[in-house]
C-alpha cells in the first residue's frame, strides 16, 4: 500500500511535469499544498467522478487557481474523465487544462478561479446556495441537502479587497459547511510577503465570527486530518484551517522561494526533486497501486447510491417538494412560466403607467417571484433605492435558513461573485441590485459571470445624468457602454414599464449567460405598441414610430431618451420629413438577430441616422456611421436636478432636431 507521501507525491510530479512540458505555469502551489490535498480528497470530500454534476457532491474551488495543476492532478488521479494526455496538453490550445481551471473545460472543475479572491467568494456563494436550499426543502428525517464546501487559498486572495467582503458576510450569516484552508507559504509572485503583508489572519478571521484553527503542519497528514475532523464538528461557523506550507516543497534548490511561485522548475532542478522525494518514475508515470489508491468512482458511486435511496424515500413522503427540487437543481422554469409572464406583459401594455424604470423593475419582481420559488434577490444596502424588495422576500440570517433575499451590506464586488457562486451551485436564479455607478467596482465579477454562462442577474438602478442631485461621482457616464461590451453579457436598458417587464422575462429564460438590466430613478412615459411591436421588444431592437415609405431619418434611442426621440420625431414629420423612431432596449440582443430582420430595422439605404443615450457618445457610431449624429455624453456630468442636467447636456427636443437636420 502506498503511504500517503508517496500519494501526495504523484500530486507533486504530474504538477510540476505538465508546467514542465507547457513551459509555463505555477507549480509552487501545487507542490506545497499536495499533503493537504491528498487528506482532504482521501479522506474527506464527498463526490462521484462518474457524475460530477450529483446535486448532492460536496463542492471543492481552488481559490488560488493560478496552482491549477493541483486540481487537474486531484481530478485525473480520483477517476474523472481527464486522461494523462490532458495533463500533457496543459496550457494548450483547446485542451481541457488551460492554465487557469475554467468551468466547463474539465469535469469536476466548479468554478472558474485565477482571479485571485473570487474562488473564495464564490464558495461562500455556494455554502449560501447549500445552506438556503437545505433550509427550503430538507424535513426531518430526509436531510436531501447535506454538503460541504471546501476551498484552497492563498496569500494572493487574502490580500485582495473580495476576501474581506465575502468573508465578513459568511462569518455573519453563519456558514457552519464552509471550510477553507489557507496556504500560509508566506511567498507571492515578488517573493517574501512580509514587506506587504503582515496581517494578523488568526484574529482578522476571528473577528469575522468563523472558527479559525491555527498553526497546522501542512505536510503533516495527521494534523490535516485532525482540523478537518473539527472544522466539521463545528456546525455554526465557518472554518479557516492556516496551513504553514513550503512553496515547492521537495525542490532541493527552489523550494520556500517564489523561484518556484509562477516558473517551471527546469529539468535539472525536477530531476533533483525527483531524488529528494524518493520517486523513481518517469514523467508523467503513476504506478499501478497509486492509481489504485486514488481511484474514487466505486467510492462515490456507493455515495451517490445512498443518496438516491434517500431522495426516493423523500419523494415517497413529499412527492411535491421532490419534483420541485429536481426542477430547480435541473434550471427548468415553472411549466406556467411563459403564460403567466407573458399576460403580465400584455397587461402592462394595456394599462399604461408613467413610472421610474427602478419602479417598473420592482412590480416585474412583484409579479415573477411568486412563480419562481428559485429567486434569490439581494441588494448591495441599497434596497429601498434599487427597489428589490417585494412583498414575499425573506431575508436570510444565521438562524433564518430558509429565506429568499440576502442583504449583502456595502459590497458590490462580493455581491456579484457570491451570485456567480449560487448560480453555479445551482437551485437558484440569483438577482443583487446596486446603483449603475458602482458595477465598477465589481466589473470583473460581472465578467467572470458571463466567461462562464451563467443565469445570474444583475440588477443597475439611477442610470445616468438622470439621478441628479448626487453629481458625477455617481452619476455613469461610460458604464453602460462598457457592460455592453462584455462577451456573453445581455444587457438592457428599457423605456417603460413595459420593455422593463420584457428585459426581466428575457434574463430569466436565458440559460447561457448573464444579464445586466439598467433602470432610472425619474419616471418615464409608456410608448403605444402594437402586438407585433410588444413582441420584437425581446428582440432588442424594434420599430417604435414609423412613417410612410423610406424614411429620410432614422433616431436610434434606449431607455429615458426615447420619448425624447419620439417627440423630436414628431416635431420633423410635423415639419415634412419621413422619421423612423428605433428603440433598442438591448443592442447586444439585437446584434444578434438575424440580418433580414436587423435590416428591417436599421436598413442600411437610410444613412442618416441620430442615436440618443444619456450616456457615452463613442459607443453609438457601430450604428450612425461617422456621418451620424450622436446626441450623448462626452464628459462627466454636473450636481443639479435632472431636469437641469438634461438640458445643460443637450436632452432637449430642440437639440435633436437640431443634430437631425444637421444631416438632413
Amino acid at each position: 500500500m502506498a503511504s500517503r507521501k508517496e500519494l501526495a507525491n504523484a500530486i507533486r510530479f504530474l504538477s510540476m511535469d505538465a508546467v514542465q512540458k507547457a513551459k509555463s505555469g505555477h507549480p509552487g502551489a501545487p507542490m506545497g499544498m499536495a499533503d493537504i490535498a491528498e487528506v482532504l480528497w482521501r479522506d474527506f470530500l464527498v463526490h462521484n467522478p462518474t457524475n460530477p454534476s450529483w446535486a448532492n457532491r460536496d463542492r471543492f474551488v481552488l481559490s488560488n487557481g493560478h496552482g491549477s495543476m493541483l486540481i487537474y492532478s486531484l481530478l485525473h488521479l480520483s477517476g474523472y474523465d481527464l486522461s494523462i494526455d490532458d495533463l500533457k496538453q496543459f496550457r494548450q490550445l483547446h485542451s481541457k487544462t488551460p492554465g487557469h481551471p475554467e468551468y466547463g473545460y474539465a469535469p469536476g472543475v466548479e468554478t472558474t478561479t485565477g482571479p485571485l479572491g473570487q474562488g473564495i467568494t464564490n464558495a461562500v456563494g455556494m455554502a449560501i446556495a447549500e445552506k438556503t436550499l437545505a433550509g427550503q426543502f430538507n424535513r426531518a428525517g430526509h436531510e436531501i441537502v447535506d454538503h460541504h464546501t471546501y476551498v484552497f487559498l492563498g496569500d494572493g486572495c487574502l490580500m485582495e479587497g473580495i476576501s474581506h467582503e465575502a468573508c465578513s458576510l459568511a462569518g455573519t450569516l453563519g456558514l457552519g459547511k464552509l471550510i477553507a484552508f489557507y496556504d500560509d507559504n508566506n511567498i507571492s509572485i515578488d517573493g517574501h510577503v512580509d514587506g506587504w503583508f503582515t496581517d494578523d489572519t488568526q484574529k482578522r478571521f476571528e473577528a469575522y465570527g468563523w472558527q479559525v484553527i491555527p498553526a497546522i503542519d501542512g505536510h503533516d497528514a495527521a494534523q490535516v486530518k485532525s482540523a478537518v475532523e473539527q472544522a466539521k464538528a463545528e456546525s455554526g461557523k465557518p472554518t479557516l484551517i492556516i496551513c504553514k506550507t513550503i512553496i515547492g516543497y521537495g525542490s532541493p534548490n527552489k523550494s520556500n522561494s517564489h523561484d518556484s511561485h509562477g516558473a517551471p522548475l527546469g529539468d535539472d532542478e525536477i530531476a533533483l526533486t525527483r531524488k529528494a522525494l524518493n520517486w523513481a518514475h518517469a514523467a508523467f508515470e503513476i504506478p499501478a497501486d497509486i492509481y489504485a489508491e486514488w481511484d474514487a468512482k466505486a467510492k462515490g458511486q456507493a455515495a451517490e447510491k445512498a443518496w438516491d435511496e434517500k431522495f426516493a424515500a423523500y419523494q415517497a413522503a413529499y412527492p411535491e417538494l421532490a419534483a420541485e427540487f429536481k426542477r430547480r437543481v435541473n434550471g427548468d422554469l415553472p411549466a406556467n412560466w411563459a403564460a403567466q409572464s407573458q399576460a403580465f406583459i400584455e397587461k402592462l401594455q394595456a394599462n399604461p403607467a408613467a413610472i421610474a424604470s427602478r419602479k417598473a423593475s420592482q412590480n416585474a419582481i412583484e409579479a415573477y417571484a411568486p412563480l419562481l420559488p428559485e429567486f434569490l434577490g439581494g441588494s448591495a444596502d441599497l434596497a429601498s433605492s434599487n427597489l428589490t424588495l417585494w412583498s414575499g422576500s425573506k431575508p436570510i440570517r444565521a438562524n433564518i435558513v430558509d429565506g429568499n433575499y440576502i442583504n449583502y451590506g456595502v459590497r458590490e464586488f462580493g455581491m456579484s461573485a457570491i451570485m456567480n457562486g449560487i448560480a453555479l451551485h445551482g437551485g437558484f436564479i440569483p438577482y443583487g441590485a446596486t446603483f449603475l455607478m458602482f458595477m465598477e467596482y465589481a466589473h470583473n465579477a460581472i465578467r467572470m459571470a458571463a466567461l462562464m454562462k451563467q443565469r445570474v442577474l444583475f440588477v443597475y438602478t439611477h442610470d445616468s445624468i438622470g439621478l441628479g442631485e448626487d453629481g458625477p461621482t455617481h452619476q455613469p457616464v461610460e458604464q453602460t457602454a462598457a457592460l455592453r461590451l462584455i462577451p456573453n453579457l445581455q444587457t438592457w436598458r428599457p423605456c417603460d414599464q413595459v420593455e422593463s417587464a420584457i428585459a426581466w422575462k428575457a434574463a430569466v429564460e436565458r440559460k447561457d449567460g448573464p444579464s445586466a438590466m439598467i433602470f432610472t430613478r425619474q419616471n418615464l412615459t409608456q410608448m403605444d405598441r402594437s402586438a407585433q411591436q410588444l413582441t420584437n421588444v425581446a428582440r432588442g431592437g424594434y420599430v417604435l414610430k414609423d412613417c410612410n415609405g423610406t424614411p429620410d431619418l432614422i433616431l436610434i434611442a434606449t431607455g429615458s431618451e426615447v420619448e425624447l426621440a419620439v417627440k423630436a420625431a414628431e416635431q420633423l414629420n410635423a415639419e415634412g420629413k419621413k422619421v423612423r423612431v428605433v428603440s433598442m432596449p438591448s443592442t447586444n440582443v439585437f446584434d444578434a438577430q438575424d440580418q433580414a430582420y436587423r435590416e428591417s430595422v436599421l436598413p442600411s439605404a437610410v444613412s442618416k441616422r441620430v442615436a440618443i443615450e444619456a450616456g457615452i457618445s463613442d459607443f453609438w457610431y457601430k450604428y450612425v456611421g461617422f456621418n451620424g449624429r450622436v446626441v450623448g455624453m462626452n464628459s462627466f456630468g454636473e450636481s443639479a436636478p435632472a431636469d437641469q442636467l438634461f438640458k445643460l447636456f443637450g436632452f432637449t427636443v430642440e437639440n435633436v432636431v437640431a443634430k437631425a437636420k444637421e444631416i438632413l
